[in-house]
Parts: structure tokens; C-alpha cells; sequence
């Protein structure tokens, strides 16, 4: 099986339940009726969105509700294919300003449709849309349109499909930034189309020039997407690859040299030498704790698993930035929807058995799970292997998340699903899909169980 089959089959796994119960259900019928011109509004500048910043649409304290308005003909479009990812035109209405046009597609990977698409292949995408909620991607410069929208050029709206706490996003992030590590920020929001209130969605930041600005000093480097310094044979990555990885500066002529030199140098350094090139090009404290982090809420669909056919290996659901005067490279999470979940069991593909820095089977691929689905050890690769080589600075950052955020994260479940529970209630009562409130309510108590007994481990 090749291994972006493995991926596939994985998300497949992680939505299993979900496939079960949206098959069941009613399918969507939306109002393809009303039909209207998309309008170009020009700006009269005074409009709120133009000189606030990003942090009012995730200020932490909000529940902000979005309205998508969208031609009936162009609705029907992207909801006889939404794999296809296909723009349409529409109108964002928020806080009683318009923007219009702005561009309004679905998105996802694979687990991201199972279950509500008619396609009878669940490896590829494919047919009408049968679920109330896919995730929605709304482009503000639309057609090169300058102007931003709270200093965002895009707005995503997850569905939280396959987290029925509805939380994991939010707080996965949360945790990440609380330990100073660049991550998106998340909230939650209600979003209408065409009239009708759609449900809850987690509002994640698009990681893009914007993140960069607001989370780096140097804004003008590098920012590459599931794209590893070194190969998995432990060589300097291939140009083609970064580029291919690329997400600033693809018409700037990139200069991928910060890079480049990163993996050469980690390629062809000993042990002692590695720790020299992550000191010289990585933040220690900062890099630490990303992992302490990602390994606290067992996020193991992210860097630290290895897929593989046993002929190639690869991880995914990150982005590195580089900072070209301080020449500095910094890694940042992506994609938590299924975080939390390995604390109290062992999803059948996604589990990673190795403790942190530990190595498993001399480093050939093997088999785990009830599934056999095989893997590699994270700290068979360079990079990955320095850093666990930190034993004692992981130690100190595992106390500090235990003691300073692990006791407030629970305060926040309980605070955070009072803000949401009205929202998940009106949705439950209008959509036979949509997660009732007895099934939110026990996995809010699972993941708050999760949290404590994520510190318990790490006072271990």
C-alpha cells in the first residue's frame, strides 16, 4: 500500500464512528432557490474590520457569529462536489458590515468528508454534500482585493466533525501557546449560510503571512508546509521538495539557503555536532516545548509519527517558519482535531508506543496496533534525535506545564463550554446530524478526565 494511502486509511479510522452514525441520518436538503447578483461594495472607510486587529476575532471571551450569504446556483455548485475545493462568490456579513464579493469553498483532507459526501471510494472524495457541516475556508482578498478583514486575508471555519467535545483545537493551541510556542490561535464561532444557522465551528488561524507578522519580528522569511529539513535516509532535503512546501515568497525568487544549510549541516554533523547546529539554529525552550507539549496531549498525528510502507517514511500537520537575519527556524503546530483522544486509549493508527526519544526495533519500520499499521520511531531521525537528547530542559518545561497551565486548562473546558452550550443545543434541535447535547456533555467529561490524568503523568 503506498503511503499516502496510509494517510488516507488513517483518517478513515479516526472518522469511523462518524461515517456510522451521518450514514443513518437524513440527508441535507439546502435552498438552492435564492437567487442573486453577488454586489461589489466599495469600502466607505468606515468600516470596523479596517483598523482592528486580529485579536477581536479571537478574543477568548467572544462567541462571534458569521453569516455567508451565496447565490442558490453557486451554493448547489460546491455542494454537488466539495472535494473539488472549488471558489464561489458570496457576502460575509459581520458585526453589520459587508464585505462582498469575498470567495467561499469547502475544505479538508480525506477524514475531513468521510461520511458526508455520496462518493462510494472513502480514499477519494467524491459526490454531493449529505452532512449540515463541512469546513469552510473564506477568502478575503478575493480576486486582489487589498483590503483585510481584522488584519486576516482568510477566515477558516472547521467543523469539528470528528471531535464531538468540540474543544480539541481550542485548547490544544491554547497549550502550545501558553508555553511560548508559535501556534494558531482558535475560538469558537456560529456561522450562518443563506439564513441558516449551520452549527459550531472551531475558528482556527490560517498559519500565512498574516500569522507571521503577528507572531515574528522578521516577517519576510520563509514559511514551508509538512516539508522535513533532512529525508528520511538522513539527507539534506532536495530543493523540489521545499519548494514544493513553499508558502511565502513563491514569486519572490526564494532564497532557500537558511534551510538548506540547516538539514547539511544536521545531515553531516555527529551527535555532540547536531546539538551545536540546534543550538546555532533553533530556540532551545521554545523547541522543547513543543515537544513536551505535543507529547502531553498525545497529539500522534503530528511531527513525531512516522508513516511508512516500510520503503518510505514521512510525518505530517506542521509548518516551519525561518527568521533570514536572526537565522533562526522555528516549527509550528498544525491540525489538533485529533489530539487528547491517545491519553486514555490507543486509536488503532495513529498511537505512537515509543516513549519520548525512545527507539523501537533498531529503527526499521514496525508493526502496532490491532490494525499492524507500521511506523517508525521518531528518534531515529537527526533533528528529532537531538532534541530528545534535552533531557534535563524537558524535565524542567514538563514541570512547568503540570504546574502553571494543566489545572487552568481544566477551568477553561468548564468555562469554555458554558460559551458554547447554547450553540450546540439550537444546533442539535435543528439537524439530525448534528451531536446531541448528552453525547457533547460526556466527552467534555472525558477530555477533562484526559487533562487529569495528563498531569499525573507528567508529575511522573
Amino acid at each position: 500500500m503506498a503511503l499516502i494511502e496510509f494517510h488516507n486509511l488513517k483518517k478513515i479510522i479516526l472518522v469511523f464512528n462518524f461515517f456510522i452514525v451521518s450514514s443513518c441520518v437524513q440527508q441535507v436538503s439546502p435552498d438552492y432557490s435564492r437567487e442573486f447578483s453577488v454586489p461589489d461594495i466599495p469600502l466607505n472607510g468606515n468600516e470596523k474590520y479596517l483598523d482592528a486587529k486580529s485579536d477581536y476575532i479571537f478574543d477568548q471571551e467572544s462567541l462571534h457569529t458569521f453569516r455567508l450569504d451565496i447565490p442558490g446556483s453557486a451554493l448547489q455548485k460546491i455542494d454537488s462536489d466539495p472535494a473539488k475545493e472549488e471558489y464561489v462568490e458570496g457576502m460575509l456579513i459581520f458585526k453589520g458590515d459587508t464585505l462582498s464579493p469575498v470567495g467561499v469553498r469547502y475544505k479538508g483532507s480525506v477524514g475531513a468528508f468521510v461520511g458526508c459526501l455520496t462518493g462510494s471510494n472513502p480514499f477519494k472524495p467524491s459526490g454531493k454534500k449529505t452532512c449540515t457541516k463541512l469546513s469552510v475556508k473564506v477568502k478575503i482578498n478575493w480576486k486582489g482585493r487589498k483590503q483585510k478583514f481584522y488584519d486576516l486575508t482568510k477566515l477558516q471555519f472547521h467543523s469539528q466533525n470528528n471531535d464531538p467535545s468540540q474543544m480539541h483545537e481550542r485548547l490544544g493551541y491554547w497549550f502550545f501557546r501558553s508555553m511560548d510556542v508559535p501556534a494558531p490561535r482558535s475560538v469558537h464561532a456560529r456561522l450562518i449560510l443563506n439564513g441558516e444557522f449551520l452549527g459550531l465551528y472551531a475558528l482556527t488561524e490560517q498559519i500565512d503571512g498574516n500569522f507571521v507578522r503577528h507572531n515574528f519580528e522578521e516577517a519576510n522569511g520563509n514559511l514551508y508546509k509538512e516539508v522535513w529539513p533532512i529525508t528520511e535516509k538522513g539527507n539534506p532535503q532536495e530543493d523540489k521538495a521545499l519548494l514544493k512546501g513553499l508558502k511565502t515568497n513563491e514569486k519572490n525568487s526564494p532564497n532557500l539557503e537558511l534551510m538548506k544549510r540547516f538539514g547539511y549541516l544536521i545531515a553531516s554533523s555527529d551527535p555532540i555536532e547536531s546539538r551545536q547546529v540546534f543550538s546555532d539554529y533553533m530556540n532551545l525552550d521554545q523547541t522543547i516545548s513543543y515537544a513536551v507539549v505535543d507529547r502531553a496531549i498525545r497529539n500522534d498525528d503530528g511531527a513525531f509519527h512516522w508513516y511508512t510502507d516500510r520503503k518510505t517514511s514521512s510525518n505530517h500537520n506542521y509548518y516551519w517558519y525561518e527568521e533570514p537575519i536572526k537565522k533562526k527556524i522555528h516549527i509550528i503546530p498544525w491540525d489538533l482535531d485529533n489530539a487528547f483522544e491517545n491519553i486514555t486509549g490507543e486509536n488503532p493508527i495513529t498511537y505512537i508506543p515509543d516513549r519520548w526519544g525512545e527507539i523501537s526495533n533498531n529503527c526499521d519500520p514496525f508493526p502496532y496496533g490491532v490494525w499492524e499499521v507500521y511506523q517508525r520511531s521518531a528518534s531515529c531521525d537527526k533533528i528529532i534525535k537531538v532534541w530528545s537528547s534535552y533531557l534535563e530542559e524537558y524535565k524542567t518545561l514538563q514541570n512547568k506545564l503540570a504546574d502553571s497551565y494543566v489545572d487552568e486548562a481544566s477551568r477553561l473546558i468548564d468555562k469554555w463550554s458554558i460559551q458554547i452550550k447554547e450553540a450546540t443545543l439550537e444546533a442539535s434541535e435543528l439537524h439530525d446530524d448534528a451531536i446531541t447535547i448528552k453525547k457533547w456533555e460526556r466527552n467534555v467529561d472525558i477530555l477533562k478526565a484526559q487533562i487529569s490524568l495528563m498531569k499525573l503523568k507528567l508529575s511522573k
